[in-house]
């Protein structure tokens, strides 16, 4: 006797309805459906003929990743296809995703990742060094200006003048907008998608966009023309890589992989970073417990050395595990008829692994709502039961940049400064975009540069 069922259950209310609902609190509704109908659940978001199951099973999520080729299709995340274009890493499918992802790979791994530390530590020293004793700042709005020079200068290799300066304002612009409500909704709903010139919401994206295509355009030509083989940003791996055809990447090409990265990929990092401040400033015996790690390597540190130690790293994946920056990877899209746990979903029928759910499964994470970075040290998580970054063929092919960003700015900031929290309530997490972020609520006080004695575990204000 045949006992699975078709679809599993989910709320009831009208498509429409189910969408505005998951666009204005989406923790809430995932909460709450996850309670009501189990590990997977099943949601209309805007369309009745379109079933989304949400999946928070490790088991349901390894054969979701491991069956991509067999029983899956990823029509990558189509949504943005306007905006980052359609040869994005984010919206390519099938064959020219992979050959795009393996000219892209290596950017972000072995000695080019190495080289990128130094400039990650110069950026990051740069901001805090600007502020002043008493001084009070949006965590989140110093880690946007951070994120956005790191950003352009290992995609571009330069974070300086005018051109870089138009590209840095103009994206800072297109992000601040894509916050508001109205805005963000334009890439949910595309009828909404009406340019009605520059005063209009999406004639205001489209005339941003189009300032930001001319400066990308530009730099590409410039670079075209006196091509550097030595230099090591980004933009010029790309330019050098070629496929097992012996085909470079077009200019159009180069556009949408540098507008993914520039963009797409600041908002994340900045979000990433700034939960980063905020847990380990809201728990003080972390805070010291990575003083007393990062003190113990005595001084002029290195700070790759930095990022390898057991507790930051433990700290690190904490952060990401209870703040993660996206609550969902790209979702598949089943091709042939598959049975998925205890339901047997047909074709057409979209799945996605929901990362949020994941990690706050009280059988993977005892207390999920406590920051606990012990629990990083006591065991090792599988792929499937911990993925900040997604997994299968999409996982984030900058997963190892992102980290070491966030270890960079945990150790500086703790090792080299004493920073507190404005006011030490909790803080909560708001969605800008599928980013999850702490908002400008999160405020804190620069209170002055830190000096260690390397033979006591005391820490000091540097007077000024």
């Amino acid at each position: 006797m045949n006992t699975f069922k078709t679809l599993p259950p989910g709320p009831k209310t009208i498509p429409a309805i189910q969408l505005l609902q998951w666009m204005s609190n989406t923790l809430e509704y995932m909460d709450s459906a996850r309670q009501k109908y189990g590990d997977l659940f099943t949601v209309y978001l805007g369309s009745k003929s379109q079933p989304t199951v949400y999946v928070s099973d490790p088991q349901a999520i390894q054969q979701i990743f491991d069956g991509e080729s067999q029983q899956f299709s990823n029509p990558g995340n189509q949504l943005f296809k306007p905006f980052l274009g359609q040869y994005s890493l984010i919206t390519l499918i099938e064959a020219e995703h992979k050959r795009h992802r393996q000219l892209i790979m290596p950017s972000f791994h072995g000695q080019h990742l190495k080289a990128y530390a130094q400039t990650i530590d110069d950026l990051i020293e740069q901001i805090f060094a600007a502020l002043t004793p008493g001084e009070t700042f949006s965590a989140y709005g110093a880690t946007r200006e951070i994120s956005g020079q790191i950003i352009l200068s290992v995609v571009l290799g330069v974070n300086k003048g005018e051109r870089i300066r138009k590209l840095n304002q103009l994206i800072s612009s297109l992000l601040n907008y894509a916050k508001y409500p109205f805005v963000s909704s334009l890439f949910f709903f595309p009828w909404l998608r009406k340019d009605f010139g520059r005063w209009s919401p999406w004639g205001y994206v489209r005339h941003l966009m189009r300032q930001i295509d001319e400066l990308i355009y530009a730099e590409i030509a410039e670079r075209r023309q006196n091509y550097d083989p030595e230099r090591t940003d980004i933009l010029n791996l790309m330019m050098g890589a070629k496929d097992e055809a012996g085909e470079a990447l077009s200019d159009r090409e180069l556009r949408d992989e540098v507008v993914t990265l520039v963009v797409a990929g600041q908002d994340g990092i900045a979000s990433a970073m700034a939960w980063s401040l905020y847990w380990v400033h809201h728990l003080p015996e972390v805070r010291d417990k990575l003083r007393q790690e990062i003190d113990s390597l005595g001084p002029n540190q290195n700070l790759l050395d930095i990022t390898r130690l057991s507790y930051l790293t433990a700290v690190s994946q904490e952060i990401l595990r209870i703040s993660p920056v996206e609550i969902q990877p790209q979702p598949r899209i089943v091709k042939s008829p598959i049975k998925l746990l205890d339901y047997d979903l047909p074709i057409g029928t979209v799945v996605v692994p929901s990362i949020y759910l994941v990690h706050q499964r009280e059988d993977l994470y005892p207390e999920p709502q406590k920051f606990k970075p012990e629990r990083f040290l006591e065991r090792k998580f599988s792929y499937y039961e911990y993925l900040p970054f997604g997994g299968g063929s999409r996982r984030c092919i900058g997963a190892a940049f992102s980290m070491l960003i966030v270890k960079s700015i945990i150790a500086i900031a703790v090792s080299r400064y004493q920073l507190e929290l404005k006011c030490d309530r909790p803080v909560y997490p708001t969605l800008s975009g599928l980013n999850l972020v702490p908002g400008d609520a999160l405020e804190m006080t620069f209170l002055g540069k830190r000096t260690a004695n390397s033979h006591q575990s005391q820490t000091v204000l540097e007077s000024i």
